[in-house]
């Protein structure tokens, strides 16, 4: 509604009695065009009600007559009156927005999951506002000064794993809260079993005579932490071990979950003294373009002289004939944001904590095949 109806909402007279503040007349011809914006003080003048009453008749709410709600419709209609969405977010306590807040806006995987997200956002009425906090300043910064209060009424957490006092800011919002992809303790989660996944990329190599294995994931930190790429070095581990094979830290590379990051990684594991491994496991995609690359530009085949087995299903995986681990990642934004919006328009009883897994499944190509016999 426009801001008026806030105002008015707190001291409305009796349905069909115009308020004092309906006491002049709308001046339609003092802006270009000869139309000035219509206010919900004119639609209430028209009408003959107050403010208050033609603020509750647009919102369908109860203890307005039929007759007066027609009334108020048709004189919004012939004034083409358009309400402010912030303004009715006054009057309602609901802006119809949701905060989405991540790392990386151009990344495949994070693209994606806000396509996802907002399309399902579209579809239950609300509006999408991005935060993209990729530099620990910027980082820090938004935190510090939380441009989303009163901006947003939920927020979704994307691939960003939050630390305790990050965690306690959010909830300061008294919002509902929920996150793709990284896990955050106490927060509806969306996302997969990376342990299982990454277990099942390994093992496949294993499978097919692969006993050198290396990983190219995030960095020694990060794969010794709690987040996505920790889980997915601790399936590639767990597989190693229950194969009885060496689990060598030097083979455990930081690729930077981009292409050139992953073509570093994997030429400095084939420069490496005692060999080279016969077998990598790359925690996404984007890591096996720059990979391949290495390979090709060392003379070496893939999957003759390297397996290579990726993770994510990016939409180029197919073009690269890469054998990969499918998630469906616009899925999974496509259900956080549905599961913020029943929470929203009562439909979920309270705020959860639960996690909802979605299934993947290992996608066979050309970049892997039988090791050779040496």
């Amino acid at each position: 509604m426009g801001d008026s109806s806030a105002v008015g909402e707190g001291r409305s007279g009796a349905e069909g009695t115009p308020g004092s503040e309906n006491a002049s007349s709308p001046d339609l011809a003092g802006s270009p065009g000869g139309r000035a914006r219509v206010s919900i003080v004119d639609v209430a003048q028209r009408a003959g009600v107050s403010v208050a009453t033609v603020s509750r008749a647009l919102r369908a709410m109860p203890n307005v007559s039929s007759a007066t709600r027609e009334r108020v419709l048709a004189a919004a209609d012939e004034l083409q009156y358009t309400a402010s969405p912030l303004a009715a977010g006054l009057v309602t306590g609901r802006i119809r927005s949701v905060g989405v807040v991540t790392r990386y806006a151009g990344r495949w995987f994070f693209a994606e999951v806000v396509r996802g997200i907002e399309e399902a956002l579209h579809a239950g009425g609300y509006d999408l506002v991005l935060h993209v906090v990729g530099d620990p300043a910027r980082r820090a910064a938004f935190f510090a000064d939380l441009p989303l209060r009163r901006r947003v009424d939920a927020v979704l957490v994307v691939g960003l794993p939050l630390d305790e006092q990050e965690l306690v800011v959010l909830r300061g919002l008294n919002v509902p809260l929920a996150c793709v992809g990284e896990p955050i303790p106490g927060l509806h989660g969306e996302r997969i079993d990376n342990v299982a996944a990454a277990r099942t990329a390994t093992q496949h190599l294993i499978n097919l005579g692969h006993r050198r294995i290396a990983m190219i994931g995030g960095s020694a930190e990060e794969s010794r932490g709690n987040g996505v790429p920790g889980q997915r070095a601790q399936g590639y581990r767990a597989a190693l071990a229950a194969a009885g094979l060496e689990i060598r830290v030097e083979w455990e590379c930081d690729g930077r979950f981009t292409a050139q990051g992953g073509e570093l990684a994997m030429t400095n594991l084939l420069s490496r003294q005692g060999g080279r491994p016969t077998g990598v496991f790359c925690q996404s995609d984007e890591i096996v373009f720059g990979a391949l690359r290495a390979l090709r530009r060392s003379g070496l085949a893939c999957p003759g002289d390297v397996s290579v087995v990726g993770f994510d299903d990016h939409e180029l995986a197919e073009t690269f004939d890469v054998t990969t681990i499918a998630q469906p990642v616009a899925a999974q934004g496509a259900a956080a944001a549905r599961w913020l919006v029943d929470q929203l328009e009562g439909r979920r009883p309270g705020p959860g904590s639960d996690v909802q897994l979605h299934a993947v499944r290992l996608v066979l190509r050309g970049s892997t095949g039988p090791v050779r016999d040496t």
